[in-house]
């Protein structure tokens, strides 16, 4: 209901303005004036007024589309009271209700005369460019529409989730997995997540220009929920804990398996994740990995290495009896082979001391946006836990509903939730806890929560280091791999490496998020898609050329 408030406000703001601007327009159009206060049918009056189509009205206030399709009818109306230079169309895009209202309200408006019988062949070429342009500018709304509300492309940097997803891996997400997640900030660029750029200037990476407008937000909101994540489900989530992004919806985009949803009980021990008790079910697309350490006489065959296995050790050491590798990501069965290796004197499986340390490396971490060195000081989730990846919990997996006891020992479990998934001011102060200003030892959880962790777990960076996933931040699941190619990120902590670029084309419009070995292939959805893009386009040539025989 807030989510509906909030948007009627919004609503109703920009109908004020728009009617303020314009009444005295629409009464020269031959309408009452109050008309153009009116929401939506504002807009259709003057798409039939200037001869567009009428439909396009539906489209002035959904979020992110809204702000471009009115721009686009708000030139469609200076356009036809005679305002169509350029400088009068840049008027019209950056101060919209301002320009309309000095149109509005000069001396005498009058509605621009125009026959096309009597255009010189200057304007025709002109009018021909302003059809292509809107043909372009309606293209660029249809796509947008389809990545806000239907799927999204995404695509795979780091190997945290190897030999299931690979690096350069490039997936649709479906956003209705879950329910619908509606835009939390609806004035945005299309196609853009976070910031625009960054600007490679020394500073605070939360300066760089924003996507969207922070000012304009509108609150949580999901429709058509019939499901949650599942255990095992690989789920595209908002990275909870990027402190670049406040809203919600705006922060990175990562992408993990949800081993853990809320009320479970999780725990890692010796690298080997238990969930209630009991081991882990491991689906058909996924393999157990491990870190391992190999001690040899002499040095490996690297290049040999590479073209069996398709991976490089991450670090070679040189030693005074021969080398250390350091493997990431080895399932069981090429461990045994690599240890059969002639070179090899011992390869040992690398588990973490229990209660070793509380700060851990991380391959994948996040790097500087300046210096592009790997953060190495992030702390194990809770930082007050002598916990690491290997040995990690027994941790509870918040649930809605819950009453948790809060004091000093659990606040660094939920002081992330309070504070900033669930928005409430929290201070800790003279060992008490005030929530909202009232000291607090209890507190009710107002959503579920998720674990969410790499299938490569000694390459990921994932729930163990940041902790639970809000439901509010799910996106949603992966539909198929419509695009894979090797060697496109360098650098990305990737357990497989490539001296060159080169599409995997077994991987293209596979299913991502089935479990199965054998993926379902949906090389179908491309050619139907195909066929409509060019048929649509032929058919649009046909209608264009008859028109044009006809003037």
């Amino acid at each position: 209901m807030d989510y509906f408030l909030t948007y009627s406000v919004y609503v109703i703001i920009l109908s004020l303005l728009m009617g303020i601007s314009t009444w005295k327009l629409f009464k020269k159009m031959g309408y009452n004036p109050i008309f153009a206060f009116i929401p939506f049918y504002n807009y259709f009056i003057i798409l039939k007024e200037t001869q567009h189509t009428k439909w396009w009205a539906v489209l002035a206030y959904i979020p992110i589309v809204g702000p471009i399709m009115m721009t686009v009818f708000h030139l469609f109306l200076m356009k036809h009271f005679g305002k169509s230079t350029l400088v009068q169309k840049l008027l019209t895009i950056i101060l919209p209700f301002i320009y309309l209202a000095v149109v509005n309200y000069s001396k005498d408006p009058e509605i621009a005369k125009e026959d096309d019988l009597y255009l010189t062949e200057e304007e025709k070429q002109s009018k021909k460019k302003e059809t292509f342009v809107g043909s372009i500018t309606f293209a660029v709304v249809f796509a947008t529409i389809i990545h806000i509300f239907v799927t999204q492309p995404f695509g795979i940097p780091t190997g945290s989730m190897e030999r299931t997803l690979l690096v350069g891996d490039f997936l649709f997400v479906n956003k209705w997995t879950y329910g619908y997640r509606m835009p939390m900030r609806p004035v945005a660029i299309p196609f853009l997540q976070g910031t625009i750029m960054d600007t490679g200037v020394k500073g605070n990476p939360k300066d760089d220009p924003k996507s969207y407008v922070e000012a304009v937000k509108l609150p949580y909101l999901r429709l058509l929920q019939t499901k949650k994540p599942q255990r095992n489900d690989i789920v595209v989530f908002n990275y909870p804990q990027d402190s670049v992004h406040v809203a919600t919806d705006r922060k990175d985009p990562y992408v993990k398996r949800c081993v853990a949803v809320a009320g479970d009980v999780l725990e890692m021990r010796a690298g080997r994740l238990f969930v209630n008790g009991k081991p882990e079910t491991i689906l058909g697309d996924q393999q157990k990995q491990h870190k391992y350490i190999a001690t040899t006489g002499s040095q490996l065959d690297i290049p040999a290495l590479y073209k069996q296995y398709g991976f490089l050790p991450v670090q070679e050491v040189q030693t005074q009896n021969g080398f250390l590798y350091d493997f990431q990501g080895l399932t069981d069965q090429t461990a045994k082979e690599i240890k059969q290796l002639p070179q090899i004197i011992d390869l040992k499986e690398h588990i973490w001391d229990k209660d070793s340390a509380a700060v851990s490396y991380k391959v994948n971490a996040a790097r500087d946006a300046y210096t592009k060195h790997i953060d190495t000081t992030q702390s194990i989730f809770p930082i007050n836990k002598k916990w690491n990846q290997d040995w990690y919990g027994p941790l509870t997996i918040p649930k809605k509903g819950d009453v948790i006891t809060l004091n000093q020992e659990t606040l660094p479990e939920y002081r992330w939730i309070i504070s900033e998934y669930e928005h409430h001011h929290l201070e800790n102060k003279d060992g008490k806890i005030y929530i909202d200003g009232k000291e607090s030892t209890q507190y009710t959880i107002q959503q579920d929560y998720y674990m969410m962790i790499g299938d490569n777990r000694d390459a990921s960076l994932d729930a163990r280091f940041f902790g639970f996933v809000p439901e509010e931040n799910i996106v949603g699941s992966p539909m198929f791999t419509w695009l894979s190619v090797e060697g496109l990120f360098a650098d990305s902590g990737s357990t497989y490496q490539a001296d060159g670029k080169r599409i995997r084309w077994d991987r293209m419009f596979k299913a991502t998020n089935t479990g199965e070995l054998h993926k379902t292939s949906y090389w179908w959805v491309a050619a139907i898609i195909l066929l409509l893009f060019f048929g649509w386009d032929f058919i649009m040539k046909i209608f264009r050329k008859k028109k044009e025989e006809e003037n």
